[in-house]
């Protein structure tokens, strides 16, 4: 049965999670099979778009079948090279767990297709209660997330890449916005973000004095 409180959508990757370093050693192990040689350095802004976007951009070479195979493979390697070296962002836990105390739902909409995003959840502690979520949906990027935001009715959307303040907007949900991704504050603002927040960690306040006031947009 629906909650009475908020209905909160957060991104996984560079939101909840620091998966940097485990991305970073899939993409290019992945690549490395098919001779393409790239520096963490250009993987690193990528994190959060599609996994075919990021090796079209990486390995502009490859054809849509090469690309579709080393994605394949990357999605082969993920379990034992990218998981492993993730760890909770700061505040996280806290904020999973501000929303669940507020009688509230938790939604995590990721690009990460589901299986990944639910092993991810499982290798930090977020797929149990009061700390897992309500709802997991993968395989979504940018406004193509509002559909799912909408079906469950959320009130907020977090992320750290300009396309989910987008899908947040998109879905008639606030967009919080935490600068722990490759994208600085100001990109955030200037994407059209409601709150920019620093990390998770103050997202329990802000939640909490949101959830006091009326108004979709009354805390900043």
């Amino acid at each position: 049965m629906p909650g009475s409180g908020p209905v909160v959508g957060f991104d996984l990757d560079l939101t909840l999670v620091d998966s940097t370093a485990g991305i970073v050693a899939t993409v290019r192990l992945a690549l490395a099979e098919v001779g393409r040689d790239v520096a963490a350095a250009q993987v690193w802004p990528l994190i959060g778009i599609p996994l075919e976007a990021t090796l079209e951009v990486l390995a502009p070479d490859l054809d849509a079948a090469a690309v579709a195979s080393v994605a394949q493979r990357y999605r082969v390697l993920y379990p034992v090279h990218g998981i492993p070296p993730i760890t909770l962002l700061p505040g996280a836990a806290e904020a999973v767990r501000a929303v669940h105390e507020l009688g509230g739902r938790v939604l995590v909409v990721s690009a990460k297709v589901e299986p990944a995003v639910r092993a991810v959840l499982a290798h930090v502690g977020l797929s149990a209660p009061p700390l897992g979520p309500d709802l997991v949906v993968g395989g979504l990027f940018a406004r193509a997330k509002a559909g799912a935001l909408q079906a469950e009715n959320a009130s907020v959307y977090v992320g750290d890449h300009p396309g989910d303040v987008a899908a947040a907007r998109a879905a008639g949900a606030v967009a919080v916005a935490v600068a722990t991704g490759p994208h600085p504050a100001r990109a955030l603002q200037e994407a059209g973000a409601d709150v920019v927040l620093p990390d998770l960690t103050s997202f329990p306040a802000w939640l909490r004095g949101r959830s006091g006031t009326a108004g979709e947009g009354s805390a900043a």
